[in-house]
């Protein structure tokens, strides 16, 4: 007697492997990619066409919007540094910037630190005292700001603007740092204070390196924030037209070019105020996106 085996049956109902690949973009992505691109031409194309009118002439300017112009007019960015003294308010504006960004990043992770890390009698209603901060509208301190910048005689100077500023951005950065310092290890820190390391020699070697990312990304807003601010240098500044910072001085260059009529030199000087700004974002994009990766994902 011969068994027979049969050939095992093959069925469509096997299971096959999963599909490879990314998922189909559904609706609702499409829409928003296109919300991107269209964000993205509203916010570039006006920067592109402030650049190209500060090689053109006014005949230029007031013509075809789209049209090139017929030569790189460098003598609009010279006339503009010159004589529109864009240069003294460029270098009066990164004075200012860096001293005020460097206090504010001293200070605000500082008191950050301690905030986040530390436990004592009135730890919360400081940092809700610091965090109301943004909640204030600046305009509406102007007045009685600048009445105490002057008593202390510190009215169109640097260093009171600076004050101000360092004052004016402290809320924001220990409202990010105070949260970014929680996400990091306790090990670390007190591993190094069982090695005899200080607090201050645990905060500035230890916990400042481990806070990188978000440092960075912190500084760049700060710096991007001081930058831009025009309502106060325009009431602390008021009276001292050399130590103006850019918004002051490109507010100022922008009435003159009205009676003179030297548009392509406004153009020159909005340039000039661009490009820093932008260079500097665009270095550090990689930290800025790292670093608020970092603190939503911790």
């Amino acid at each position: 007697m011969t068994l027979t085996t049969e050939p095992p049956l093959t069925t469509s109902s096997a299971a096959a492997p999963p599909a490879s690949g990314r998922p189909r973009p559904g609706l609702l992505t499409g829409l928003s990619h296109v919300a991107l691109v269209v964000w993205a031409l509203l916010v570039v194309l006006p920067l592109l066409w402030t650049l190209l009118a500060s090689f053109k002439d006014n005949t230029e300017i007031f013509g075809d919007a789209l049209q090139l112009p017929a030569e790189l007019r460098w003598d609009n960015w010279a006339r503009a540094w010159s004589k529109a003294n864009v240069g003294t308010y460029l270098l009066n504006t990164v004075i200012v910037v860096a001293a005020g960004t460097f206090g504010t990043m001293l200070l605000g992770s500082m008191a950050a630190y301690v905030l986040a890390r530390y436990r004592f009698p009135g730890n919360r209603l400081i940092y809700y005292l610091f965090v109301s901060g943004m909640a204030f509208p600046v305009f509406l301190a102007l007045v009685p700001l600048f009445f105490v910048v002057d008593q202390v005689g510190l009215l169109n100077t640097h260093t009171g603007l600076v004050l101000v500023y360092i004052a004016y951005s402290l809320p924001f950065t220990i409202f990010f740092l105070a949260s970014f310092f929680k996400t990091l290890p306790t090990s670390v820190a007190e591993a190094a204070m069982i090695d005899g390391a200080s607090h201050v020699r645990t905060f500035f070697q230890v916990m400042l390196p481990m806070a990188r990312p978000g440092l960075v990304s912190i500084t760049i807003f700060n710096v991007l924030g001081q930058w831009n601010q025009y309502l106060l240098p325009l009431v602390l500044l008021s009276g001292a037209k050399d130590k103006w910072v850019i918004t002051q001085g490109i507010a100022d260059i922008s009435t003159i070019a009205g009676y003179e009529a030297d548009w392509p030199g406004l153009f020159a000087a909005l340039s000039m105020s661009i490009i820093p700004v932008v260079v500097v974002y665009a270095v550090f994009q990689r930290q800025i996106q790292s670093g608020l990766t970092s603190g939503a994902l911790k």
